[in-house]
């Protein structure tokens, strides 16, 4: 009886910090590598300690670091402490908001901002800014205020806001029904041949990179994503495209468009920090290293967001510029492929 009284207290005193779901598809692989792949600044020594600790489980049992995962364990990472992304202080961070009314605001999120608290990200979110501008935001499903969807750390643009319960419920069903509008400007190396296209393929975290999502044909993996693209100005070595998002899924134009051949211009994530495109010679290596100055990060901006008002029922649409850095890019390739050919000479 004792036995189980201190079992239950110990479970009252621990926490969720994360929790994984192995796909299918998963080769058996130790624990600890498997969670190093997923956890940001996580050694694999500090894994090995958490699962001596009992901080380690799998299936709702403890396991040890020499466990190895298998497809649909769900893995937990439990600590004595709440996530400190639970605890959000108020922050005098500016706000670029577009538009504000009683139920919702826009905002054109700047390039380098974390949406949402997480881990290695506890301060100068979105969300402390949030907190300290608005008062009593509604909580989305996963227990952040006013977020209706999000937008990467390094991806500037169009966000959305809710500031009452129905907005937020309103919104979110857009969201989920694919009716709302979401369309980015994109940057990515090579030649686009197809004036336009549909990109179409299961989305799931990569099996051995597991920062990055990956294509998957198996219908079972993953969840389903579309992405219709079209070409705006070609520029030989890269292609400036419009992006509309017909599901919206973690990292879905950075890993669709590396699916085809594609990544986004200067995204370390995918490889497009690479020179992907282009000659041998040592000025265009220089070149692309000034244009990775000029745009410090991947080159993808939240342009346009359209949606049904939740109170009036009218429909909204914004549009946002680009943003300088994105415009410098853009200029110096404008100009190297105005004065130097690029019929696609490979390294």
């Amino acid at each position: 009886m004792n036995n189980n009284i201190d079992t239950i207290d110990l479970e009252e005193e621990l926490f969720e910090h994360f929790r994984f779901e192995v796909p299918k598809g998963q080769a058996p692989l130790r624990i600890d590598k498997y969670l190093m792949g997923l956890i940001q600044n996580a050694t694999r020594n500090k894994i090995q300690t958490a699962a001596t600790e009992g901080n380690i489980f799998v299936n709702d049992a403890t396991v040890k670091s020499n466990y190895k995962v298998k497809a649909n364990d769900v893995v937990r990472v439990m600590l004595t402490h709440p996530p400190y992304e639970n605890h959000i202080n108020p922050e005098n961070i500016p706000l670029d908001i577009v538009y504000e009314d009683d139920a919702l605001l826009l905002i054109n999120k700047l390039p380098g901002m974390v949406v949402h608290p997480g881990h290695g990200n506890y301060t100068g979110t979105l969300v402390h800014a949030l907190a300290y501008h608005f008062d009593n935001l509604p909580m989305n499903s996963s227990e952040r205020p006013g977020l209706v969807h999000r937008i990467d750390k390094d991806t500037s643009g169009l966000l959305v806001i809710a500031k009452t319960e129905a907005a937020m419920t309103h919104l979110a069903k857009q969201f989920e029904a694919k009716t709302s509008e979401r369309e980015y400007i994109a940057l990515v190396w090579g030649n686009v041949v197809e004036e336009k296209g549909t990109i179409e393929g299961n989305l799931a975290r990569h099996l051995k990179d597991r920062m990055q999502m990956a294509v998957f044909a198996d219908p079972e993996i993953g969840k389903p994503a579309v992405t219709h693209y079209k070409v705006l100005e070609r520029f030989g070595y890269v292609t400036l495209i419009s992006c509309q998002l017909e599901t919206g899924r973690t990292h879905q134009i950075r890993a669709h468009l590396k699916h085809i051949g594609h990544p986004l211009f200067n995204d370390e994530r995918y490889g497009g920090h690479l020179i992907l495109k282009g000659t041998t010679f040592t000025k265009y290596k220089q070149f692309i290293d000034n244009c990775f100055k000029a745009l410090p990060r991947q080159a993808l901006h939240a342009k346009t967001l359209g949606f049904v008002h939740p109170t009036t029922g009218e429909m909204m649409r914004f549009d946002t510029e680009l943003p300088q850095d994105f415009q410098d890019c853009i200029e110096k390739w404008r100009g190297y492929s105005k004065s130097h050919s690029t019929d696609e000479e490979e390294d």
